[in-house]
């Protein structure tokens, strides 16, 4: 059997199908993304009998049903939802959704005499040579012969004869040629993903995600678009609030579900802590209610395959939009999601930024919801959660093959009845002595700031509520709430004047701290030896010129919240590098340290 067909037939048979639901456009993810513009330039493509593309249909495989009869899969739009939609705006007059989820028409309007399409602006309503909106010259019992006469009138340039001559070249835009690849059921995913990327011209990479949400939305004998709305719109509003007033007023029949009662909450929220994307909800449900970490699985699940037998059953099905449902339901609980927030905070971490692997804070949710279904004890849920979370980002666990490693470790919590023994049986192995005392420390020899393992330091320092460098009373977390920046102990103007004049010498994340901006302009381009002296003579008595401490205690305390070696009284730019060589080693104490107290 081949891997594909490929097919011709026009715009009309193509709406018609649709209509007849023998091909499905899946009410993917993101509203109608096209500008009007680019539903004018289609339209003019039709006209001119350019060639506009191939679509992609994807076949459903045929399921066996309990009484043994075989249910006919339909075919999935899964490229060229947005041709198709422009078309149906602009010839039937649909509306399409906007980002922000407002219903809105886009109206094409077309000049005969000049034969251009433009985009209706309250120009083009005023000019009487154009027809503002074609939709309406497309709709059955339009009067063609009345409309003739009366733009003619208005338009004496143009004959009767020769606007119907152009008036049926645009209707017959309707039996315009549309390419159609159709792709067998029995390719894998990785397959079809592959065929995808290197026929779609715009080289956009459609994810496993993009599938399974296609898988989603056109099953609507197992809620399917429920369960797609549901995802769409939590994602939408983890990060957009604002667009709730759109959804109630533009999608009244989701808005009277119970599955939007479950989600609303988020209009009153804010975080961007955690802000999910559709994939990261469908990764973290499909990971903790299947235990399973490959999307690939749940396309073939949504399908009803049988992984023993290699067949196709309708029970599967249904057994798998079940379990979907609930393991998106557990995501987007109001309870579930703040708790494990909470979660996120109370380890340390109060922005996105100081994560940057999704794929880590996705384990860690889909964790959480799984421990919580085995009714862990919420003490202990919190306990792991943090520590995997950490101890994850510190072996960047989750950066080669995360599906594997999804699929590897949701199984062993799931089959641990004590699942802190499958922590400390990763710390054994992962976060041995060699690992602080060599690994650690050579990870930390780099300029890049967004490094996990500086992140991982300021973590501990938020976490410890440490105060910024050389400060009395502002912490490191009230300087990163209020957007301030790192800065260098070892101050680069002053490295730059000493012949360190690679960005990779002086950016060195261990020369980094955070420090408020008034101690950061005090020391200036002063060496450690220089500033650290006229920091001594202010505990002595004198002027205050650097910050807020005023005696020994607490200045000997802020250098250990700093991670700043005894040395920096004496240090010049002769002692950077063994300075840096100090602040790693006790930056890895204190990471270390942190990471045991969690």
């Amino acid at each position: 059997m081949s891997n594909y067909q490929v097919n011709n037939t026009n715009i009309n048979a193509l709406i018609s199908w649709i209509e007849q639901g023998i091909v499905a456009i899946p009410e993917i993810q993101r509203p109608f993304v096209w500008k009007p513009s680019k539903v004018r330039d289609l339209l003019d493509s039709l006209y001119n009998d350019y060639p506009v593309g191939y679509i992609i249909t994807w076949q459903n495989p045929d399921a066996r049903l309990k009484d043994g009869t075989i249910s006919h899969g339909k075919k999935i739009l899964i490229d060229g939802q947005q041709r198709v939609t422009a078309i149906m705006a602009a010839i039937a007059g649909k509306e399409v959704v906007t980002k922000e989820y407002r219903k809105r028409r886009i109206k094409i309007a077309f000049n005969p005499i000049e034969e251009i399409f433009e985009v209706q602006n309250p120009a083009i309503l005023k000019d009487k040579r154009w027809i503002a909106d074609i939709s309406e010259v497309f709709k059955q019992g339009f009067d063609t012969f009345g409309f003739i006469n009366k733009y003619c009138q208005q338009n004496p340039e143009i004959s009767n004869n020769k606007l119907n001559e152009i008036l049926q070249r645009l209707t017959s835009v309707r039996y315009s040629s549309i390419g159609i690849i159709e792709l067998a059921h029995t390719l894998d995913i990785e397959v079809v993903t592959e065929i995808f990327i290197r026929i779609n011209s715009a080289g956009v990479n459609l994810s496993q995600a993009d599938f399974a949400m296609s898988k989603v939305s056109v099953n609507d004998t197992y809620r399917g678009p429920l369960i797609r709305k549901t995802i769409d719109y939590f994602c939408h509003l983890i990060k957009n609030p604002s667009i709730y007033e759109n959804i109630l007023q533009n999608d009244k029949e989701f808005a009277q579900s119970a599955n939007f009662n479950k989600i609303k909450w988020l209009k009153d929220y804010n975080t961007n802590i955690y802000e999910p994307s559709y994939s990261d909800l469908l990764r973290v449900a499909f990971t903790f209610k299947f235990l399973r970490g490959k999307l690939s699985n749940l396309v073939s699940l949504l399908s009803g395959r049988d992984f023993e037998t290699r067949e196709y059953r309708e029970e599967i099905i249904e057994e798998s939009f079940e379990k979907l449902h609930e393991g998106v339901l557990k995501f987007v609980s109001e309870t579930n999601f703040k708790r494990f927030i909470m979660i996120l905070k109370s380890a340390g971490v109060i922005n996105s930024k100081m994560v940057r692997s999704q794929n880590a804070l996705n384990f860690a949710y889909a964790l959480f919801l799984l421990l919580r279904e085995k009714n862990v004890n919420d003490a202990l849920i919190n306990q792991i959660v943090r520590k995997w979370l950490v101890g994850s980002l510190l072996i960047e666990r989750y950066s080669g093959s995360p599906e594997s490693m999804f699929d590897y470790d949701i199984k062993r919590f799931d089959v641990h009845k004590n699942p802190i023994e499958y922590v400390e049986k990763m710390e054994a192995g992962e976060l041995s002595d060699a690992y602080w005392d060599n690994i650690m420390p050579a990870n930390l020899n780099t300029s890049v700031s967004s490094s996990p393992y500086f992140n991982l330091y300021v973590m501990s320092q938020i976490y410890d509520k440490d105060n910024a460098f050389l400060s009395k009373s502002i912490t490191v977390q009230q300087l990163i709430e209020e957007r301030g920046d790192v800065h260098h102990v070892f101050p680069k103007k002053y490295l730059q004047s000493s012949g360190y004049n690679n960005k990779s010498h002086y950016n060195q994340i261990a020369n980094y701290a955070y420090t408020e901006q008034i101690v950061n302009l005090a020391i200036k381009a002063k060496s450690p030896k220089e500033y650290m002296t006229i920091l001594k003579a202010q505990i002595n008595g004198d002027y205050m010129k650097i910050g807020e401490i005023d005696n020994w205690g607490d200045l000997q305390v802020n250098l250990k919240m700093n991670c700043i070696p005894q040395s920096i009284f004496e240090l010049e730019s002769d002692d950077y590098e063994h300075f840096l060589e100090a602040r790693r080693r006790l930056i890895v104490g204190k990471i270390r340290n942190y990471y045991n107290r969690l």
